[in-house]
């Protein structure tokens, strides 16, 4: 599994960073560890379009986990 920690960043650098993960291992589920509510719409959007499944966990206060797994 690919961790991936966004938060912190602005938009659209979470998005980038998810995209360029997606690129490079298309196989393989990636932790997106973030820290904001647009970030986290941004990138499930994507993760849609890309043809994954996207699982949020449980908040930790400002903080969430998408796990994003690709269509086999």
């Amino acid at each position: 599994m690919i961790e991936l920690d966004v938060r912190g960043l602005s938009c659209p650098l979470p998005v980038v960073k998810a995209k360029q993960a997606m690129e490079k291992n298309a196989s393989e589920e990636i932790s997106v560890l973030l820290d904001s509510n647009v970030a986290k719409e941004n990138i499930s959007r994507l993760a849609v379009m890309k043809k994954y499944t996207v699982h949020e966990e449980e908040a930790t206060g400002d903080e969430c986990r998408l796990v994003l797994t690709p269509a086999r």
